[in-house]
């Protein structure tokens, strides 16, 4: 039940601005057990968009994640190429309207701003989650054997659409289990890397990285993280004790030394 996210803002492609929403995100998304396959960087340009939006449709991803483009200014253009990819139209959501009335206590006479009415604007088979940080909702939208799971930009408000709607969501559909290991090698990555991906062949279910950045500044050690994804807890556990196990053998029988957090 693969997942993906793009980020989209000019701003962002341009660094301009530095993308910690897609960092944040990822890690959130290895703690509760998703799989988050694709990350992706995308202007504010309406083809660019629809292109990059249905190559994940047409790569069957099950859940596709959006951050920004939900604003009041024109270049805010998320919820019209989604609309328009998923062939819907772009209408008032009435209950975000509603929503925005509440919360500035404002009577059903009073005029609604244009800059919060666009934001009240969604596709017609939108499923709308009110953001509980600020005025642009997450948007949910099903086409084909994809959802798209639209979120407001700002970080603070990213942050609190994520936690109320979407990470419950990927908790009870899209959850696997995934347990981690931290090991370290006395090699540079060169060296491990051909052994790395012995380990990946044998064990699919368990992913390597090394972090050539956190080797000790001696250059003696660096250290290598195992992460074991599956359905099954107790599965997760056996394939990275003995991808870890494997792991081992092959940094021994190089005639290097092998050490594991813990031991």
């Amino acid at each position: 039940m693969a997942i993906e996210l793009f980020s989209i803002g000019t701003e962002l492609v341009l660094g301009q601005i530095q993308d910690t929403n897609a960092h944040w995100i990822a890690q959130q998304i290895l703690q509760i057990g998703g799989e988050l396959r694709r990350v992706t960087m995308l202007r504010d340009i309406r083809e660019e968009m629809s292109e990059a939006l249905n190559s994940a449709v047409e790569r069957e991803t099950s859940l596709i994640l959006t951050t920004g483009g939900l604003g009041p200014t024109p270049d805010d253009m998320t919820v019209e190429v989604i609309a328009s990819l998923t062939g819907t139209k772009p209408v008032v959501s009435e209950e975000t309207v509603a929503e925005f009335r509440k919360r500035r206590e404002m009577s059903e006479n009073d005029p609604i701003s244009e800059a919060l009415m666009k934001m009240a604007i969604v596709p017609e088979t939108a499923v709308v989650l009110q953001n509980p940080a600020g005025w642009a909702p997450c948007i949910s939208v099903a086409h084909k054997a994809s959802t798209f799971m639209m979120m407001p930009g700002p970080p603070r408000e990213m942050k609190a659409v994520f936690e109320t709607h979407i990470q419950p969501l990927i908790a009870e559909r899209y959850r696997s289990e995934i347990i981690t290991a931290r090991v370290h090698v006395s090699m540079f990555e060169a060296e491990v890397s051909p052994l790395m991906q012995k380990v990946m062949e044998r064990h699919p279910d368990v992913y390597l990285k090394a972090y050539v950045a956190l080797r000790k500044v001696d250059g003696d050690t660096m250290p290598v993280d195992l992460v074991s994804t599956s359905t099954d807890e107790a599965d997760a556990g056996t394939q990275l004790a003995l991808a870890t196990d494997y792991f081992r053998e092959l940094v021994v029988e190089a005639g290097k030394r092998f050490s594991i957090d813990d031991e």
